[in-house]
């Protein structure tokens, strides 16, 4: 499976990003960005996954 995974950081300070995941991301999990490192704070499915492909939306907070 193939997560599409739109990454939105709060507060504004980075403006995240989307990218292509072979694992599931999960709350708690830390997940690196560049040189920068953020906490997943909510993992929400955007639409239900087709085929082999899952739409998901993380928010998540700066940790550096």
């Amino acid at each position: 499976m193939i997560y599409k995974v739109s990454y939105i950081v709060l507060g504004g300070k980075h403006p995240g990003t989307i990218r292509n995941e072979t694992e599931y991301p999960q709350v708690g999990g830390i997940a690196k960005i560049g040189k920068h490192s953020f906490e997943m704070v909510e993992v929400l499915e955007l639409i239900p996954p087709r085929h082999d492909f899952a739409y998901l939306h993380v928010t998540c907070r700066m940790l550096d």
